[in-house]
Formats: C-alpha cells, sequence, structure tokens
C-alpha cells in the first residue's frame, strides 16, 4: 500500500501525462485532485497520440481504476466528448473503472461567457486565461454559490441554485461586460442528458479511496498546471484558480496528509511557459524558438505556442521546498540535443544583490536578471539510451548539476515522446 503524488514543478507543460501513464503501471488507482480542463496532457503509445483534459491518464490501462476528485472543477460537456473520444479509439471508460466525486463543481456556460468577457474588456492588461470557465467556477465555489455534480441529480434544486446565480451573472454581463444574458432555459433544458451521462460514474471518491489503502492497494494522484501557477505561491496574479502543489491531494482528494509515501515532481530539461507573466530565463531568439519548434511546444489545450527559455534552478528549488519533493522526473531532455552550449539559471540579480528565491512581488521578479552557468552540450542522439550512465558525458553532467541545485534525485528521465523512451534510475522506490 503507497501513496504516490505527482505534480508539475514549473509553469505547466512538464510533461506529467507521461510520466503519470508510465508509474501506472505499478498504480492501482489514479487520481485526478484540482484544476479543470484548461489542462492537457499528452501521452504517446505505441506512436498513437492521446491528448487527456479531465480524465486521469491511467485511463489508457485497462485494469486501472481512474477518479476525479472534488477539487476538479467539471465541465460536463468536455467529459462526456472525451470519454466518448476514447471510447471510439477502443479504450474502455465504464462505472468499473473510472468514477467521479459527488462533491465536485460544475463549469457552466455563464462560467465560460464570464470568463471571455472579462478577458476581452481587460484587453492587453489580460492574464492570458484559456476561457474555459475554470475562475469564474472557483469564485462561485468559494463564495458558496456553486452547483456541483450532486445538484445536477436533483432537478429541483439544480433549477433553484441555477436561477439564483443567473440574477447575479446577468447583471455583470449586461451592465460591467456588456454582453447577452443568458436565460434559465439555456441550462436547464441541458440538464437532463448532462445527468444522465454523468450518474453512473459518481461516487464518493474519498470512500473510494479508503477502500482502495485498505486493501493494501497503491494510489496515483495526479495534479494539473504547475508549482507556480498555484494560486498562493505562484506568480500571482498570473496563475491559475487551484492548488496545484501536493499538498492540495488533501483537499482534493479527501485523504489525510499522512498516507502520502512520495512526491515525484515533472521538470522539463528547460523552461516553458504559456500565457502571460514574468519569465526570467525566457529566449525571445533563435534558441528559443528551436526549443519550441523541436519540443512541439504549443498547448495541448489551446494550441498556444509557448514561450521558452533555459533551465530555471530557482523555480526549482521553491517547487522542491513547497511539494515536499522526495524525486524529479527530468522529461525532453532529447530537445536540447544539438545545442553547443547549455545554460543554468542558478540564482538571480536584483539591484546588485544575488536572490536565491522566487519573490513574491512581481515588480522585484520582472526586474530580476538570471545568474546563469554554462555547460557544454552534446550532439548524440538519445531516444535510444536504455540507462543514465549511457548517456553522453555532458548530458550527464548536466543531469548531476540539476541534482545539486534543487536537492532532490532524478528518478525518471525521459529522452523521447513515446512510453518506453524512459530511463528509470535504479535504486529510487515510488511506491
Amino acid at each position: 500500500m503507497s501513496c504516490v503524488v505527482v505534480v508539475g514543478t514549473q509553469w505547466g507543460d512538464e510533461g506529467k501525462g507521461k510520466v503519470v501513464d508510465l508509474l501506472t503501471r505499478q498504480a492501482d488507482m489514479v487520481v485526478r485532485f484540482q484544476g479543470g480542463n484548461n489542462a492537457g496532457h499528452t501521452l504517446v503509445v505505441g506512436g498513437e497520440k492521446f491528448i487527456l483534459h479531465l480524465i486521469p491518464s491511467g485511463i489508457l490501462h485497462a485494469d486501472k481504476h481512474c477518479l476525479i476528485g472534488n477539487g476538479v472543477v467539471l465541465d460536463l460537456e468536455v467529459l462526456r466528448e472525451e470519454v466518448e473520444a476514447l471510447r471510439k479509439r477502443g479504450v474502455k471508460i465504464d462505472a468499473e473503472n473510472f468514477g467521479v466525486s459527488e462533491r465536485a463543481h460544475l463549469i457552466l456556460p455563464y462560467h465560460r461567457r464570464l470568463d471571455q468577457a472579462r478577458e476581452a474588456r481587460k484587453g492587453k492588461t489580460s492574464i492570458g486565461t484559456t476561457g474555459r470557465g475554470i475562475g469564474p467556477c472557483y469564485e462561485d465555489k468559494v463564495a458558496r454559490r456553486g452547483i456541483r455534480v450532486a445538484d445536477l441529480l436533483d432537478p429541483e434544486v439544480f433549477r433553484t441554485k441555477v436561477e439564483e446565480n443567473l440574477k447575479e451573472k446577468n447583471v455583470l454581463f449586461r451592465e460591467l461586460l456588456q454582453v447577452d444574458p443568458m436565460a434559465p432555459e439555456e441550462l436547464l433544458e441541458a440538464r437532463p442528458s448532462l445527468a444522465d451521462f454523468i450518474r453512473p460514474f459518481v461516487c464518493n471518491v474519498s470512500r473510494k479511496i479508503e477502500e482502495a489503502l485498505g486493501q493494501g492497494k497503491n494510489i496515483l494522484f495526479e495534479g494539473a498546471q504547475g508549482t507556480h501557477l498555484d494560486v498562493d505561491h505562484g506568480t500571482y496574479p498570473f496563475v491559475t484558480s487551484s492548488n496545484p502543489v501536493a499538498g492540495s491531494v488533501c483537499i482534493g482528494a479527501g485523504i489525510g496528509p499522512t498516507k502520502i509515501n512520495s512526491v515525484v515532481g515533472i521538470v522539463k530539461a528547460y523552461t516553458t511557459r504559456v500565457g502571460s507573466g514574468p519569465f526570467p530565463t525566457e529566449l525571445d531568439d533563435d534558441i528559443g524558438r528551436t526549443l519550441r519548434e523541436k519540443g512541439g511546444e504549443f498547448g495541448a489545450t489551446t494550441g498556444r505556442p509557448r514561450r521558452c527559455g533555459w533551465l530555471d534552478a530557482v523555480v526549482l528549488r521553491d517547487s522542491a521546498r513547497l511539494n515536499g519533493l522526495t524525486h524529479l522526473a527530468l522529461t525532453k531532455l532529447d530537445v536540447l540535443t544539438g545545442q553547443k552550449k547549455i545554460k543554468i539559471c542558478r540564482a538571480y540579480r536584483y539591484q546588485g544583490e544575488v536572490v536565491e528565491e522566487m519573490p513574491a512581488c512581481l515588480k522585484v521578479l520582472e526586474s530580476c536578471q538570471p545568474v546563469y552557468e554554462e555547460w557544454d552540450g552534446w550532439e548524440e542522439p538519445l531516444r535510444d539510451v536504455k540507462k543514465r550512465d549511457d548517456l553522453p558525458r555532458q548530458a550527464q553532467d548536466y543531469l548531476k548539476r540539476i541534482e545539486e541545485l534543487v536537492g532532490v534525485p532524478i528518478g525518471i528521465v525521459s529522452v523521447g515522446p513515446d512510453r518506453d523512451e524512459t530511463l528509470i534510475m535504479e535504486g529510487p522506490s515510488f511506491f
């Protein structure tokens, strides 16, 4: 019996889906604990690409039980499309291997309209939200006016809450945002179909996890986004609306902290960021463009090009502390092949002072200059390498220096997009 948490250590898009898929081989249950369909996990299995937005990556293993916890905000239309698309590709999804928390909050059409209208109104000062309604849904949850899966299943409760919420939302739409108001009937007419779809999957996720642990099973907890998009610990306000850090598992899935055995932090071999916000190591040059093209750095959910830069050890050290990382899993090492020189940011410089942790003030962070170390690159292709010791010497030196700067051992190295193009270090036991 063991519980392992997988989190992103940068600004998301680190390759969590592949690592979760890999670790799922040792797990019996995979649980998503926060975020919404603004996240996209890309997996390549047998040369076939799968992009998942809500369903845990473990669903590609037919014998695993996958759950969506109460910390996730659900757009049921998106979930239904994802289930249908996977079923058409032969993936098993039924009540035996998939469940959704009855306490999960629902993203409704007025959340999406509110999200998009606010961003449009902000213009150049927008934060780069995906416009999926995630933020407004979390707002309603915290304001105690949210609508949960359990409410959807009760037509009278659902009607009452929708009508009450639209009284406020329509004032915002008409008077402030200057977009069309919504009639309750738009949501009420869709309710029966969505309720019929989700009903077979609804369960008490916390109880399911407790039962699995009582049976001695291994559980893998899968997060979305990355540590520095955390609404409390990230580069606020350029963050997501939930807590992607490991501690969020306890709230978003309904387990106690004493149940967690290890925390694996996913880190890309360089750094990327989607949307607005400070990015000290960003490369707005040919190297940055090469990393983007070679690494396929375009959002799985939106298709937006990702901003690319050198690896930032300041970001990683903060993530190691905030998550209590026991291991790192480094992805896309192969993308650095061919770079004559590779840099690592070990600290920042601000007004002549060396800064070794992320400043809370964005004005300060935006003025920080990276303090780089430079390392020799390598030319040899990596995708056929099976052991860390068989990597080019320069690549081995790069990995060792990351471990020294962050203070966390690397347990997994990805050298290509496919499931089998992965090195698992001898020694670390994740479960």
